[in-house]
């Protein structure tokens, strides 16, 4: 009972939509300008980069209280498999949020934020992966597909295992199905890029 509560709460932490609510703050719908897209790489396009950076910070820790809440209702290990399906969970509430139609983003700071509170080194170096490809491309899904690539290698070697991994695994699909569209226009040779 405790496991299922906590899932339902990681669902719903994750459904709240940072980008929407800052852009809301500025007086904007970032569902209606930009990409479309409620997430950190639309608002900072459209509203800069302090709004972009409470977004950020507000989807991590998403993840990363999710992940804590599985590691209390699993037990106490943070590479437990219910600190991974929290996290799960919370990507789910991100990527289709209940207070906002089901209609959310991609899922990435909200998954960073539970790589981060379950493999800390691992997260620091699949964070600093990302930043190095959005540096060089300014592409901000190119990065985000680059860290879903190594994140299984990294994950096992910080010792990820078993029914945790494919968890995680199931996380980073997610990512990518979210991401198709970007993938798409990666291939025409239009996606955005970062200002």
């Amino acid at each position: 009972m405790t496991v299922a509560l906590t899932l339902i709460a990681a669902y719903l932490i994750g459904s709240v939509d940072f980008a929407v609510l800052v852009a809301r703050i500025h007086g904007v719908d970032i569902r209606q300008v930009g990409s479309g897209n409620p997430g950190t790489s639309n608002v900072l396009r459209t509203l800069g980069k302090v709004p972009a950076a409470m977004v950020f910070i507000g989807d991590l820790l998403k993840g990363v209280i999710a992940a804590a809440m599985g590691t209390v209702a699993g037990g106490g290990d943070p590479q437990a498999v219910w600190a991974f399906a929290a996290g799960l969970a919370a990507v789910l509430g991100h990527c289709y949020p209940i207070f906002h139609r089901f209609k959310g983003g991609k899922g990435v700071a909200t998954a960073a934020g539970v790589l981060i509170y379950t493999i800390p080194l691992g997260g620091l170096v699949l964070g600093g992966l990302w930043a190095v490809v959005v540096g060089i491309t300014r592409v901000a899904s190119l990065g985000s597909l680059a860290v879903v690539l190594l994140a299984v290698p990294v994950a096992i070697w910080r010792g990820v295992r078993g029914a945790s991994l494919a968890v995680l695994v199931a996380i980073l699909l997610l990512i990518v199905w979210r991401h198709r569209g970007n993938i798409g226009r990666m291939l025409g040779g239009a996606e955005q890029k970062l200002a």
